[in-house]
């Protein structure tokens, strides 16, 4: 059984207050959630198997198949400023003599 100072005490190292009547709630709680767990504790899991996730994940990826790449010039296409076969982008730092 769990005493009301312990509760007390974890509050205070978590910077928590509590009132009188909130710290009897939380130690009678607190009390029931430990019995629940020595419960579980008596319950023999040996033939139980480990279970990581609920249902099976699986990655659905498609296949990293090298290809022929693009022409360029399809790529540039849609592109609003190009210098060559670069793409012009607006500066973002400003240029400053050091």
């Amino acid at each position: 059984m769990i005493s009301k100072d312990s509760v007390a005490h974890v509050a205070s190292l978590a910077k928590l207050q509590f009132s009188e009547a909130d710290l009897e709630k939380y130690t009678d709680q607190l009390a029931e959630i430990l019995d629940m767990v020595e419960q579980l504790e008596q319950v023999s899991t040996k033939d139980v198997p480990v279970t990581t996730q609920s249902i099976h994940l699986e990655n659905v990826m498609r296949p990293d198949v090298a290809k022929p790449a693009e022409p360029v010039t399809e790529l540039l296409k849609n592109v609003p400023t190009k210098k060559g076969t670069l793409i012009q982008v607006p500066a973002i730092i400003d240029k400053e003599d050091d």
